[in-house]
């Protein structure tokens, strides 16, 4: 059991499932955006299969992006005690947990709905391709975007089996989002990816025009939470929920400067997900109960 406890940990390290919080709670929004729709409900076999579906594709995503870097975290001080280059976990085991994630991925899309199924392959594209992106564009943090993007339009097509503009909203609210704070956690490699020849923009540009770009990117961000709330005329849940996110937001760029990333990991990890919890929370609460 002991054994069993250790190998969970670290496959659950390994895709850093903590991290979930910053697309889960959009997934939600998007599930209740369609679930309170007219004429469709709560289903919790529906519900269910969408946090499947996150779990899954996220799972995969991640497995194999540390699959992919491992040459690359295996030389980089700040990534060599992942679990693939410590050894924890053998590259074989890695790439055996990303193929069941990802079948396991579209057999849940599959129970959802004919539309999920069909797009769920173009999901997978665009999560495992990120991982490759860095290789030749400083464009990368926006695939990483795009990739987390996909959970509120998913989760909505999951129980409509349709588009629409307001879970669309809220995945661009995602792309914006996380493109910019991923930007500044990437401030931690950006000399080691010049050395190596990978891309991303704090490496292609100084770290101060970098916080620049993410500011834009956030700035977009607090945009589109105000024109997605005008649009679903949201109550005042929603409005609270978002001041905070957007406090959030201007406070990670408060305490990450150029010459000082000692916070990095606050701003990136713990005020994000945060952030994420609670704009998640109160769209779904703003839904349900205004």
């Amino acid at each position: 059991m002991k054994k069993l406890l250790g190998r969970t940990r670290d496959y659950l390290s390994l895709v850093r499932f903590s991290h979930t919080v910053f697309a889960m709670p959009f997934a939600l929004a998007g599930y209740f955006i369609g679930a309170t729709g007219p004429g469709y409900g709560f289903s919790l076999k529906t519900f269910l299969l969408v946090l499947a579906c996150m779990v899954f594709a996220r799972s995969a995503a991640m497995g194999f992006n540390r699959w992919a870097d491992m040459h690359f975290d295996s030389l980089n001080p700040r990534t060599a005690v992942r679990e693939i280059p410590s050894g924890k976990i053998t590259p074989r085991q890695a790439l055996l947990f990303v193929i069941a994630s990802s079948v396991l991925f579209i057999v849940s899309a599959a129970l959802l709905n004919r539309l999920t199924l069909i797009l769920s392959p173009v999901a997978l594209i665009i999560v495992l391709g990120y991982s490759y992106t860095k290789r030749f564009t400083p464009l990368c943090h926006l695939v990483l975007g795009l990739g987390l993007s996909l959970a509120p339009i998913g989760a909505y097509i999951a129980v409509t089996g349709s588009f629409a503009l307001l879970p669309l909203l809220y995945s661009c609210i995602v792309l914006t989002w996380v493109s910019g704070f991923d930007i500044i956690y990437s401030l931690q490699d950006d000399q080691f990816d010049r050395e190596t020849g990978l891309y991303s923009i704090p490496a292609v540009m100084s770290r101060g025009k970098a916080l620049a770009v993410s500011v834009v990117l956030h700035l977009i961000s607090l945009v589109l939470v105000v024109v997605a709330g005008i649009y679903g005329q949201a109550g005042f849940i929603y409005w609270t929920g978002s001041a905070i996110f957007i406090a959030m937001l201007i406070y990670q760029h408060m305490i990450v400067r150029p010459d000082d990333l000692s916070r990095v990991n606050l701003a990136f990890g713990t005020t994000n997900g945060i952030a994420g919890v609670i704009f998640g929370l109160a769209v779904v609460l703003d839904l349900l109960l205004l």
